[in-house]
């Protein structure tokens, strides 16, 4: 009997150990993502931010087919956040050219269409040519001439108000085929664990560079080195030893060399592009079906999708799939890991935001994530207030400039007479907000007899606190006052 009773005893501590240590793992891997961003912070990246304000690009590179903005990473908000803004301009027919960069990068396609390529490594090349997609003029060919099989990975369709993911270390490119410019506003997390160079942007490209006559700067100072960030990497190899590498003749290899500074990093496509994607009618089919799917993806069914065929793109414009809605103050559209599960590997998300005229976002702090602000259309009053309790920011910000608003710091805006719309984009891939007003804020959660005291008001101006917003929660609208 004393040897069973011992027997049981030693299960059901193997039993608890047991448990005790999938615990803690599964607690290593929901807080160690964010363990290591936080371990990497530099000295200045400590967030001892003075003040913020709406921010324009500094910086103007010039090509031949479009051309590139870059906010400055040095900037003290952008220093906090850890991340480095830019805005690409691609004009019709023209391409972006092929390149990698040490961190990943969210994109929002704020106009236009086109395809871009992904290319991630060890993955297959799983499009052929049989049945192609014609995207601009039509390429010549001689008559009589079969045209050559292709293989390359999927390429996909963007468009207006999509948001896309880039991994690190993705080698990539964009192609307009529209009939408008494409406009994509881009935040690389310069602070993220795959990058272990330093706080520069940088981008490695496998074409082009920059061209030195087009480079309009605004500031100066460690902006003058930027032109060596964006050169195109094959031009310091041996040729011989290329040559040898791809087995191909020199002749070719001189050509991937040459700098042609003047097309710069986009450049025109002389003779139209075609190539292998999905019909797109069924991918658009698909992409609406994919409602049920995601929370699938989410929770794990064994079938896991890998990075070879993951999902890049999600667009934030359907109204239908906005995850806060109000008829009088606007609409608010997550895109988290859940919704995208990509993001999970890259730790960022993004939010598609629009406010009615005088509407409000409710006072509110980010608990595990930076907020990088972009403002779309229209303009609105910020204000910001840090643990000290003093503003960091009370200033209206218009179409085209962009702001931070750091984790924990106290945030709230008001859409001007026009409205507003805005992108987030944030440094971790499934956000939390605490709010301060309205129907799910930390006020109306507390009893009326902490807000008395805390406040020294009476019970009824207490429960007015509490409860004046009725069932409004994130996105506030105009009220009359009725006091």
């Amino acid at each position: 009997m004393a040897v069973t009773t011992k027997l049981l005893l030693a299960i059901l501590l193997s039993v608890f150990l047991l448990s005790a240590a999938n615990a803690i793992r599964d607690y290593q891997g929901q807080h160690g993502q964010q363990g290591q961003r936080d371990t990497r912070l530099t000295q200045a990246q400590q967030c001892r931010v003075q003040r913020l304000t709406g921010s324009q690009p500094s910086e103007r590179i010039d090509s031949e087919g479009g051309f590139t903005e870059l906010w400055d990473e040095n900037e003290e908000q952008f220093q906090c956040a850890g991340v480095a803004p830019m805005r690409n301009v691609i004009r019709r027919n023209s391409l972006s050219l092929p390149n990698f960069h040490p961190m990943p990068r969210l994109v929002y396609i704020e106009r236009g269409q086109g395809m871009m390529g992904i290319t991630y490594p060890g993955c297959a090349e799983t499009f052929q040519s049989q049945q192609s997609f014609q995207a601009g003029r039509e390429p010549r060919e001689e008559r009589g001439q079969g045209r050559q099989s292709d293989q390359h990975q999927k390429v996909h369709r963007i468009r207006q108000g999509d948001v896309v993911a880039i991994p690190a270390g993705a080698a990539h490119w964009c192609y307009n085929d529209g009939e408008e410019d494409l406009v994509a506003v881009s935040v690389n997390d310069l602070n993220h664990q795959s990058n272990q160079l330093d706080q520069n942007l940088r981008a490695f490209y496998l074409a082009g560079g920059v061209p030195e006559s087009g480079r309009q700067s605004v500031q100066i100072g460690q902006r003058q080195q930027s032109t060596q960030r964006f050169q195109n990497i094959f031009r310091a190899f041996d040729r011989e030893l290329m040559a040898e590498a791809f087995n191909i003749p020199a002749e070719i290899v001189s050509k991937m060399q040459e700098e042609q500074s003047e097309r710069g990093l986009i450049v025109n496509v002389r003779e139209g592009m075609r190539m292998v994607r999905p019909d797109e009618e069924r991918e658009e089919f698909e992409e609406q079906g994919r409602g049920q799917q995601w929370w699938e993806e989410a929770i794990g069914n064994g079938l896991e999708e890998n990075i070879c065929t993951m999902k890049i793109r999600t667009n934030m414009e359907h109204r239908r799939q906005a995850d806060i809605y109000s008829r009088q103050a606007g609409k608010i559209n997550h895109v988290n890991r859940q919704k995208l599960p990509i993001l999970k590997y890259m730790d960022m998300s993004a939010t598609k935001g629009t406010l009615y005229p005088n509407a409000m976002m409710t006072p509110h702090w980010s608990v595990n994530g930076h907020c990088v602000v972009y403002v779309q259309r229209g303009d609105a009053q910020v204000q910001v207030v840090d643990h000290r309790g003093q503003q960091v920011m009370n200033d209206r910000v218009n179409q085209g400039e962009m702001f931070v608003v750091p984790q924990y710091f106290a945030s709230t805006m008001r859409s001007g007479q026009n409205g507003f719309e805005f992108v987030v984009f944030r440094t971790s891939s499934e956000p939390m907000n605490n709010q301060l007003a309205g129907y799910t804020s930390v006020i109306r959660a507390m009893p009326i007899e902490v807000l008395t005291n805390a406040y020294q008001i009476s019970p009824n101006e207490a429960q007015h606190l509490k409860t004046n917003r009725g069932g409004e929660s994130f996105l506030l609208s105009p009220q009359q006052k009725s006091f």
